[in-house]
């Protein structure tokens, strides 16, 4: 367990087919161990940069770009923290079907 503040995810929507949750990290924040069960969409809502921590130990720097998306597919395990000094956010729309 850290001592880090936890990221606020907000729902959305909530459909069948789609899940919608906007994150929003106050500085140093983390989601906190997650495995994804559906594909996903990120849209980051600002520039910035989050930490990535991957299964056995990796550490990574992930730099995004406001309203640039990337998509993942199911399975994908890490905590993600945010390594700037001002509060970061993106959505995260999970595909269901």
């Amino acid at each position: 367990m850290t001592s880090r503040p936890v990221a606020r995810a907000t729902l959305k929507i909530d459909q069948p087919h789609v899940r919608v949750y906007e994150y929003r990290f106050a500085p140093g924040a983390e989601t906190g161990w997650h495995r994804h069960e559906h594909d996903y969409v990120v849209v980051p809502l600002l520039d910035g940069r989050l930490r990535l921590e991957e299964p056995g130990g990796a550490t990574r720097l992930a730099e995004l770009t406001a309203h640039e998306p990337y998509t993942r597919l199911a399975g994908v395990e890490h905590n993600v923290i945010n390594a700037n000094d001002y509060e970061f956010a993106f959505l995260e729309i999970e595909l269901l079907r």
